[in-house]
């Protein structure tokens, strides 16, 4: 017999999501009027070279705006930021995936794993350097190497959630090696790959502003070390905000509505 949910009971809980949303929205409005009120207060007891106005910053950030090469600096930055991501995703989720389905290769490989986490952006801008002098590939490689052990990392990690009693299944019925990987791991360590790769974004916009101002002859690290050499602190917190605000929109407008699709069916626990 169907059950069908009554529409008030509908009603009730849509307007209790929406008044949840509505919280949140309020809660993080008060937190950016504290932020830019403590900002403010800041710059009045600092000389504008340390500390400038967030007024001064908006007018500067206009007059970026203005300027032929911002749209140009920032198409090239977000660009290397893609394709390391897209390089670390498409290395770091079948390695994921072969060293969780074989204990023995994630034994043995184990180690190198830990040390690539462990080596710093900075050094790796550093041997970018070396092996690719200024060129695009300099921050590419940077984010990759920043990125794929973040996804690989996680891919590993929910391959051990897949479930023992579908691996025997598998097992009995002789599925196929390639089938047990892309049949039963990969719906499984979808959502681990998710937030890998949201961790990833994070990181490697981080990164590529390290690598950028190490090796980069254009590009919105290149602009800040530009402005840092000569003491344009307002063209730096513009740049720099510039970057924040554009992964806060990524985070919010694309990553979280597509995993709150893509994962619908996982239940989250209401506090």
């Amino acid at each position: 017999m169907l059950v069908q949910t009554p529409p008030r009971l509908i009603r009730r809980t849509r307007l209790s999501r929406a008044g949840r949303r509505a919280g949140v929205l309020l809660q993080r409005l008060a937190l950016l009027a504290l932020a830019l009120a403590a900002w403010q207060l800041g710059s009045l007891h600092a000389p504008s070279f340390v500390l400038p106005s967030p007024a001064r910053v908006w007018h500067t950030w206009l007059g970026l705006v203005a300027t032929p090469s911002f749209a140009a600096d920032l198409g090239i930055t977000l660009g290397r930021i893609g394709a390391g991501l897209a390089l670390a995703a498409l290395v770091g989720l079948p390695l994921g995936l072969l060293l969780g389905a074989s204990p023995r290769l994630g034994r043995f490989f184990e180690p190198v794993l830990t040390v690539t986490n462990t080596v710093s952006s900075a050094i790796w801008a550093i041997f970018a350097l070396i092996w690719f002098g200024l060129s695009n590939w300099t921050t590419i490689f940077v984010v990759f190497m920043t990125a794929m052990p973040l996804i690989l990392t996680n891919v590993w990690q929910g391959t051990r959630t897949v479930s023992a009693e579908h691996l025997e299944l598998a097992r009995t019925f002789r599925m196929p090696r390639h089938k047990v990987l892309t049949k039963i791991y990969l719906p499984t360590i979808l959502p681990a790959f998710f937030a890998g790769a949201r961790l990833a974004i994070g990181f490697g916009a981080r990164v590529v502003l390290v690598a950028e101002s190490l090796g980069a002859s254009s590009g919105i690290g290149y602009r800040l070390r530009q402005a840092a050499d000569l003491v344009q602190t307002d063209q730096v917190f513009a740049w720099t905000l510039t970057l924040v605000a554009l992964m806060i929109g990524l985070e919010t407008l694309v990553l979280k509505p597509a995993e709150q699709r893509l994962f619908a069916w996982k239940k989250v626990a209401q506090p």
